[in-house]
């Protein structure tokens, strides 16, 4: 007896530990599949599905359709929900309104560690996805997201950050040099918004605008990307930015209101 329950005892904790990691999962996702529960908890699908299944059993999360949503009970686990969980919801319909506008993809992304971490998307339908998600990490030195995040930061940090990821040119047309990409960042400040034009992956083109705190730091950036056979450089200049520009405007103010 006392055997079997010293083999039970680890599963039993690494059932646990699966379950807790598809909890934290939740705090970058606001849905999240099968699949994507797996790939976040390093587990097999079987397993990802039994722990969604229970969380909808005790109301923490709800089922709809294929997708797995969190309810309010698994956002007041552990307290009050954070800063990053607040930007997201407050972001959400203000992205799909821009979507909506312009008809691509429009995403909010925030500093996260050395990367951007995408934390809210309005997704737009199109055959060819630009491969950006929630829960999504881009390099900063080559993404449109990354020069804006990085735009309120001194020139001694952004050194220190870039300097803490291996810098290589993905395209043709990407930076490696640190005082080139320096410079980009800081144009991007000057200007109001980053493009990153076929730096990332070739036949993609992005533009990114900051979102704004109460003290005018960096709060997070409002981005669209699309394939380059269909958008210009001039279309982002001409007509995305205006819309991006007056959503990461709402998104500031709706949260200073809320405060």
């Amino acid at each position: 007896m006392a055997e079997a329950q010293a083999e039970r005892k680890p599963e039993g904790m690494a059932g646990l530990a699966k379950g807790l990691a598809i909890i934290e999962a939740f705090s970058m996702h606001s849905t999240m599949s099968v699949a994507d529960a797996a790939r976040a908890a390093n587990t097999t699908r079987a397993t990802a599905r039994r722990c969604l299944l229970t969380l909808v059993e005790l109301g923490y999360v709800e089922l709809s359709g294929r997708d797995f949503r969190p309810l309010e009970r698994l956002r007041r686990l552990g307290g009050a929900s954070s800063e990053r969980d607040r930007l997201a919801r407050v972001a959400q319909p203000l992205l799909e309104r821009a979507r909506n506008e312009l008809e691509e993809s429009v995403s909010l992304a925030i500093l996260d560690d050395n990367q951007s971490l995408f934390i809210a998307r309005g997704e737009a339908e199109h055959i060819v996805s630009t491969g950006v998600r929630v829960g999504a990490y881009l390099p900063l030195y080559c993404s449109a997201t990354g020069r804006v995040l990085l735009g309120g930061r001194s020139d001694s940090e952004i050194r220190r950050r870039l300097g803490q990821c291996p810098i290589i040119a993905r395209t043709p047309h990407g930076l490696s040099r640190i005082a080139d990409i320096l410079s980009a960042i800081r144009t991007a400040a000057e200007c109001g918004y980053a493009i990153s034009d076929e730096e990332l992956a070739l036949g993609l083109r992005s533009m990114a605008v900051p979102v704004f705190g109460a003290e005018r730091e960096v709060l997070a950036a409002v981005s669209v990307s699309a394939a380059s056979a269909r958008v210009k450089v001039s279309d982002l200049r001409r007509r995305f930015l205006p819309v991006l520009s007056t959503c990461a405007k709402q998104i500031s103010e709706t949260l200073e209101r809320i405060r």
